[in-house]
């Protein structure tokens, strides 16, 4: 196993769209994923590019993800979201995860980010152990909230 962190490019972009359907099946969500090959093209990669993309590599396979971009908080300012890090199934424990978060941090530090943010399920013991070495906090204190497409296509403004 000879696996590189390298930035990604829109060539990785079906692999990706790979590893997060593996994801979605293991958080027992396989069909909320309606993201596709031509959407994450021209959203990480066209003229208003709104994602990064790390992927680790071994022998020309993408065997791992690491999906953020930059929010804004108006309590501290720039930040970090980490969307997703990706690990495919064969290759966790490895140290992957490990150096896919890494490169988010150094991405964080080198663009003066104040803070790193991301979301991880409440049952998922690897994950939330994965993150507790890094000394993270894990605040449950949040409820996170969301309008999906439907609902807002659906939203009747008051005139």
């Amino acid at each position: 196993m000879n696996v590189i962190i390298r930035q990604g490019t829109i060539a990785d972009v079906p692999q990706t769209l790979g590893l997060i359907h593996e994801l979605a099946t293991y958080e027992k969500a396989k069909d909320a994923v309606t993201n596709t090959v031509a959407d994450m093209e021209k959203d990480g990669f066209g003229e208003h590019k709104i994602y990064e993309l790390y992927v680790a590599e071994d022998a020309g396979k993408i065997v791992g993800i690491a999906v953020f971009y930059i929010k804004y908080s108006t309590w501290l300012g720039k930040g970090i979201y980490l969307d997703d890090i990706i690990v495919t199934e064969h290759y966790r424990g490895k140290g992957i995860g490990k150096m896919l978060f890494e490169e988010v941090i150094k991405f964080s530090v080198a663009n003066n980010a104040k803070a790193l943010y991301w979301q991880v399920l409440d049952w998922n013991e690897p994950a939330l152990n994965f993150y507790r070495k890094f000394a993270a906090e894990l605040d449950g204190e949040w409820i996170n909230g969301k309008l999906y497409a439907a609902q807002l296509q659906a939203y009747h403004f008051d005139k």
